[in-house]
């Protein structure tokens, strides 16, 4: 790990009482925020973005659906 690099990131889990696995991802999380990360991998702030924007996105789209419905109810009751 990056301040006991002569330790495994199995040592260090067992002694913080956590699995060696999640341990690995919250290090790989720090080092993408930091970017230090693979080309193309989010920030935990763009990720939270991008969830927001895909829920706003989703909002929106129900929202056109449910106008469209309406206006071609009422363009149907206009008509009569």
């Amino acid at each position: 790990m990056r301040s006991s690099p002569e330790r495994t990131v199995t040592e260090i889990a067992r002694e913080l009482g956590v699995s060696p696995e999640g341990l690995r991802g919250w290090v790989n999380r720090d080092g993408a925020d930091r970017g230090e990360g693979r080309p193309g991998e989010l920030t935990s702030t763009e990720r939270e973005e991008l969830k927001r924007l895909r829920k706003q996105t989703a909002e929106q789209q129900k929202t056109i659906e449910i106008l469209r419905k309406a206006a071609a109810y009422f363009a149907t009751e206009t008509i009569r």
